[in-house]
């Protein structure tokens, strides 16, 4: 789908997708929605922590987007704007579910210690490769869930996408050295967090994803036949970062990065689905006389 639209506005900037979209150009909004669904699904996958939700966020916070199109006079870049309504969305929404109850870590890390442990033999691992990786995803994203809104949020921008505290700033609506310590805050608990629990940064943690395997299995929370993290994707979260080329030391913080810019960078289940409901939504159409 992508590669059609594209080839239809090979050229095009953000800012003349905009103008023809609001001109009544249908095939320009579709090409602009899908140039930046993938950076607005895997930010609300990682805000929300579900599938569904994230969906369903996207589809809104795109409709709020095109609403105001009109108000986009182009003094900043596209990219900026969208940005900034998205995380105006995320954190000025009142709808929340169940799985977006900020818990504590002390009860998150609890109640994966109290998952059994099964070690699982070479086969076992071999056969379960996927399924462990999706706990890995899983289990990393329900950290984050442990998080305010805000620090949430600044850590997906500044640590997840590597966004740089000015452009941080400018989306946030602070000032960048607020940015920076609010990033540096949320980086530090977080990552005490995991060098306390998490084997994956600390290899002296007793912690291990193919070990709570079985456990989620069997528990009912994992269906080896029906992932919902680790599917549907060609690229990492490190691809979607502002910073191309990244290089990791063996240093806790970048430890810690790597856990989270190695994710996957997914598309949504329902892409073209969430697309043709946007074209088709009534307001959207009165609006650009689709």
């Amino acid at each position: 789908m992508k590669a059609l639209f594209l080839d239809n506005y090979p050229d095009y900037t953000d800012t003349e997708l905009v103008n023809l979209a609001i001109d009544g150009d249908k095939k320009a909004l579709q090409v602009l929605i899908v140039r930046h669904q993938l950076f607005v699904y895997n930010l609300a996958l990682k805000m929300v922590g579900n599938v569904a939700d994230a969906e369903d966020v996207t589809q809104e916070v795109f409709i709020k987007v095109i609403t105001a199109l009109s108000k986009f006079k182009g003094e900043s870049k596209f990219t900026t704007w969208l940005y900034r309504i998205t995380v105006n969305h995320f954190i000025n929404s009142k709808k929340q579910s169940g799985k977006l109850k900020q818990v504590s870590f002390d009860t998150y890390f609890n109640t994966i210690d109290a998952v059994p442990n099964y070690e699982l033999n070479d086969q076992e691992e071999k056969e379960l490769k996927d399924t462990i990786e999706e706990i890995r995803i899983n289990c990393t994203t329900g950290m984050l869930l442990c998080l305010s809104k805000e620090q949430r949020m600044i850590y997906i921008l500044g640590e997840m996408f590597e966004i740089d505290h000015n452009l941080g700033a400018e989306i946030l609506g602070i000032t960048p050295g607020n940015f920076r310590i609010k990033l540096m805050r949320t980086r530090k608990e977080l990552y005490n967090w995991m060098n306390k629990k998490c084997g994956l940064v600390n290899r002296n943690n007793p912690c291990r994803c193919s070990k709570k395997t079985r456990g989620y299995i069997e528990d009912g929370k994992v269906d080896p036949s029906k992932l919902q993290f680790n599917t549907r994707y060609t690229s990492k979260i490190s691809a979607l970062s502002k910073k191309k080329a990244v290089t990791f030391t063996n240093t806790v913080d970048e430890l810690n990065k790597k856990v989270f810019q190695s994710q996957p960078a997914q598309t949504p289940i329902q892409a073209s689905k969430i697309v043709d409901d946007i074209l088709n939504n009534d307001l959207i159409k009165s609006i650009l006389n689709f």
